[in-house]
Order: C-alpha cells, then structure tokens, then sequence
C-alpha cells in the first residue's frame, strides 16, 4: 500500500461495468518527500489551494453507485496541477488565490520538466490508457471530471452549490443540467460556473473527452456541501440518478 500511494495516479474499479468513467485531478493535498512543505502553513496545505475537497469523497462514492471507474491524482495541484495545458501559466502555481507559493518561484526547466514528466503525464497517460481499452472493448464511455470549489473567492461569495462546465460539446452536460433542474427543482445550478472553459480549467474534459468524441461533462460541487459524510451521499445519490438520466436522454435524442 505505501507503494501504491506514492504512486502519481491511482486507477480504481478499472473493469467496472458502468458507462462513466470518473476523474478526478485534484484529489489529493499529498506533497511528495522532496518538496516538503512548499514553505506553507499546515492549515494552507490543507486548505483548497493544494487540492479539491470533497472532490475525492465524492467520487469514490460514485465508484461504488455506479460501478464506475476512477482515475485520481495523488499530488497536489501545487507541485502541478494535472488540469492545466504545459504552456498554462498557472501548470505550477506560484500564487493561488491570496497565497504566494514561494516555494515554485523561478523553477528550473529540468525542475518543470521533472514535475511534467513525474506527476502529469502518468496520470494523463492513465486516463488515456483506460480510455483506449474500453474502446477497444468496443465499451461506452462518458467521461465526468469531478471538482469542489470554495465558497469564497477572493472576497466574492460564490453561491450556487454546483455547477456544470462543459467543452466544445454541450450536449451532455446540457442534459444533466436538466435532469439536476428536475430532480431538485429550485436548485441554484451554476452554468459554466464557477469557472468557464474560456478560462482554460478544461484541459482533462476537452484532451480525453472532446478529443475521443466522448460525452463528457466537468461537475463543481461547493465544498462546504461535501466535507460531512452526509453532505458526501447526498451529492453522490443526485449525481449518480442524473448522470444515468442524462445518458437516458441522450440517448433517446439521438435514436429520433
């Protein structure tokens, strides 16, 4: 087991029988031995600058619902964050939010190379390769990139408790907007919120999912709704009846 958590990608349930597949880039605040604390407070390292709270929770909780399987991260988004382009500026934060990483000031190139070739890559290549053998299987896939934001951003609350962000292709998340829509009416859904596309937040859904031809959507639940056991199955059970009515019409649209 300790092997397997230093690992940069773990792959859970990959043979499960479930049309969606999970990921998840910000699942873990792990920071590898050789960076030590990045020069950050025990409360910053916890803190939804280094990773997704809830994210994770969330998702194995998915896994479980729908016999899915999960490709997670198991570092920090502050060593790389594995859902941004190579070219990105934020790929190795130096500033989140409020906070300088002081830690990731003026890199190296074999340093940035490293982080690339360590911890971006394997977890890229391992959606790629779970990806290709279920094509090869001749398996559905959907693609569902799992996310948590803060409530509070830079001073500015953020009020909808989730929100659906899609790529180039809105077909998908356009139906689980509407399957969430009618399963919680009155909910405050969130469309392209808290981020946009137009935002570059979207390299995993467009790179696995857009780039396949795949359905596939980004899901950002507000953490505060997700970091209590209960508040973990509640969002899992509405997501896993929506993802599953989505798929239910699509599916029928396309058979018109």
């Amino acid at each position: 087991m300790r092997a397997a958590e230093q690992s940069p990608v773990l792959v859970s349930n990959a043979e499960g029988h479930s049309p969606f597949v999970l990921v998840c880039d910000h699942a873990s605040n792990r920071l590898p031995e050789r960076y030590g604390t990045l020069g950050l407070t025990q409360s910053e390292r916890v803190s939804h600058i280094a990773w997704d709270p809830g994210a994770l929770a969330v998702s194995l909780r998915l896994v479980d619902l729908l016999d899915a399987p999960l490709v997670q991260s198991t570092v920090s988004r502050l060593i790389i964050d594995c859902n941004r382009d190579l070219d990105a500026p934020d790929l190795i934060w130096t500033l989140s939010e409020a906070t300088p990483i002081v830690a990731n000031q003026g890199l190296s190139l074999a340093e940035r190379a490293y982080r690339i070739a360590q911890f971006h890559q394997p977890y890229h290549d391992a959606i790629t390769a779970l990806l290709d053998a279920r094509a090869a299987a001749g398996r559905e896939s959907i693609l569902v990139c799992v996310h948590s934001f803060t409530p509070v951003y830079l001073g500015i609350a953020r009020p909808w408790p989730i929100g659906l962000i899609h790529g180039q292709d809105t077909g998908y998340t356009a139906a689980l907007r509407d399957a969430l829509a009618a399963d919680a009416p009155g909910l405050n859904l969130g469309w392209n919120q808290p981020y946009a596309a137009l935002n570059g937040v979207t390299l995993t859904l467009e790179k696995h999912g857009d780039g396949r031809g795949l359905d596939a959507t980004m899901i950002e639940i507000r953490n505060d709704e997700i970091l209590e056991p209960a508040g973990v199955d509640q969002w899992s059970q509405r997501l896993a009846r929506c993802l599953a009515a989505a798929r239910e019409a699509r599916r029928g649209a396309m058979a018109v």
